[in-house]
């Protein structure tokens, strides 16, 4: 099958599509014909030999998501059939034809989603909704800050956001605010001209934000903090602005707030298939309802995955980028 591998660290031309072996599902998995996956910022930071590779001793292919079709079972698995089209997240080897997975981490495309789009759901709209109302306690009602509000995590953060009947800020270049704005974001603040605490405290009458989803850090840290309402949570799901910073915790004892740092990849199977099944229960019914869609700026093939790498370490996307594999 092709597949692209990792040759050694570096920029994106260290990305080689070629011939590797067809996996084999083991007795509780599901061999997959990938149809499309989708580009995520751990995968540029894995090329660059900043994320250790999930499957040492193998093949180094980046990937953490993927749609497609069952090609076969192992012979446990009774929640799928050959010909069922499926999605779902894996620690790695989306960037190939066929990938495997635990039949309990795979979940079937929502009728209301293409396809060829089904690949940009799964890691964006899981972590989004693992990070503000899982972990981050976000309700009806409640105040959301979302950094990056036109990233993959951005967008889907906006929906879920406002599919749940809860309020969203969220911070963007000024050229995307309308983006994010058409999304349902109640306000888009750019992040270069003007201030998000000042922009949280007045929308919510002082009282600050419940939840804030974070993929900057650094020095957004703080302000953070001063945006927060009592009792508030930040998730740090990200940090595209940096991880050291100097971080006033006294500010955060007042408001007894909380301070979480999360990642979804490095997560044990049964964790993985934890949070997926809650989401198929809760979430994915809102595919189909027409509440949620993935947002998806390009496309490219397998063969240019060093362009579609150059692509997003421009910032310009909005939404997702698919790698159309089949």
């Amino acid at each position: 099958m092709r597949a692209v591998v990792i040759t050694k660290y570096g920029d994106p031309e260290v990305l080689s599509v070629v011939d590797v072996e067809r996996p084999q599902p083991d007795t509780n998995e599901i061999l997959v014909k990938v149809r499309a996956t989708s580009l995520n910022r751990a995968d540029l930071l894995q090329r660059m030999g900043f994320y250790p590779d999930p499957f040492p001793g193998t093949h180094e292919i980046p990937g953490l998501e993927f749609a497609g079709t069952i090609e076969s079972c192992g012979e446990q698995v009774k929640s799928f059939k050959p010909g069922d089209q499926v999605m779902g997240i894996v620690s790695g080897g989306g960037y190939a034809e066929y990938l495997v997975v635990h039949e309990n981490q795979a979940m079937r495309v929502p009728t209301k989603v293409s396809f060829e789009d089904a690949g940009a759901i799964p890691e964006v709209f899981i972590t989004a909704w693992d990070a503000l109302v899982c972990q981050g306690n976000l309700k009806s009602g409640g105040w959301a800050l979302v950094h990056a509000g036109a990233s993959g995590v951005g967008t889907a953060a906006i929906q879920i956001c406002k599919a749940i009947g809860a309020n969203v800020i969220v911070t963007c270049s000024s050229g995307k605010r309308d983006a994010c704005l058409s999304l349902g974001a109640d306000l888009a603040v750019d992040y270069k001209t003007e201030d998000f605490v000042d922009v949280c405290k007045h929308a919510t009458n002082s009282h600050g934000v419940n939840a804030v989803l974070d993929v900057i850090g650094g020095e957004y840290l703080n302000k953070n903090v001063a945006s927060l309402a009592l009792k508030g949570t930040i998730v740090q799901v990200g940090l595209m602005g940096g991880g050291t910073t100097p971080f006033n915790i006294a500010a955060l004892m007042p408001k007894r707030a909380r301070l979480i740092g999360t990642v979804l990849r490095p997560r044990p199977l049964e964790e993985k298939i934890a949070v997926t099944q809650r989401f198929i229960n809760e979430i994915l019914p809102m595919f189909e309802m027409g509440k949620l869609r993935p947002i998806i700026d390009s496309r490219y093939s397998l063969e240019d995955i060093a362009s579609a790498h150059r692509y997003m370490e421009t910032n310009a996307s909005t939404g997702k980028i698919i790698i159309d594999v089949c």
